[in-house]
């Protein structure tokens, strides 16, 4: 809805994304594509270690708020990070987390959905967050809620969308809308 409602007024934005050099560009989107600058931003993360995805995904979400450790590496039985997910001041629940650097076209099964949600059980997470670059199957996405914990499925547009939010790895900046504020103009 929030991609609409910016289509819909026209706004551009302007991220500024880390190329593989490590040089900041500035990328405009297009007002009819304001999507244009995920597919360069995808290819970044897959071209990262599977590690290093790992450790990414676990930044961005302790920039969404999660208090998290990364456990990921030989041995870590099927989970990259667990921590506190806070729901008020006062309430948080136990989250475990999965990341995989799939192919940004590749599918995630079902199987994998629920191995990760048998993981995340036996280490006591109420919650568990699976990420991959590319998608869910319809199965993987019946069986994330069939069992506790229930994983919430971030696919490679999702991933996208809490880079755009967080503003993690890419900036975005305001462009100004002339045209609104003609309207308050004095006459």
């Amino acid at each position: 809805m929030d991609r609409e409602v910016r289509r819909a007024s026209g706004t551009t934005k302007k991220p500024i994304a880390p190329d593989p050099t490590g040089d900041e560009r500035e990328v405009e989107l297009p007002d009819e594509d304001d999507d244009a600058w995920e597919e360069p931003v995808l290819r970044r993360l897959h071209a990262l270690s599977p590690t290093g995805f790992e450790e990414f995904v676990i930044h961005l979400l302790r920039a969404h708020g999660l208090e998290l450790r990364r456990v990921g590496g030989s041995g870590d039985e099927g989970i990259d990070g667990i921590g506190l997910a806070p729901i008020t001041p006062v309430l948080s629940v136990r989250v475990a987390v999965q990341a995989k650097r799939d192919d940004p076209g590749s599918t995630v099964s079902r199987d994998a959905v629920a191995l990760f949600q048998r993981d995340g059980s036996a280490a006591g997470a109420e919650r568990a967050v699976f990420f991959t670059l590319g998608r869910f199957t319809e199965p993987a996405r019946k069986a994330a809620t069939f069992a506790t914990p229930n994983v919430d499925l971030i696919d490679g547009d999702r991933l996208c969308e809490l880079i755009r939010d967080g503003e993690v790895g890419a900036k975005i900046r305001p462009d100004v809308d002339e045209a609104f504020f003609e309207r308050f103009s004095a006459t």
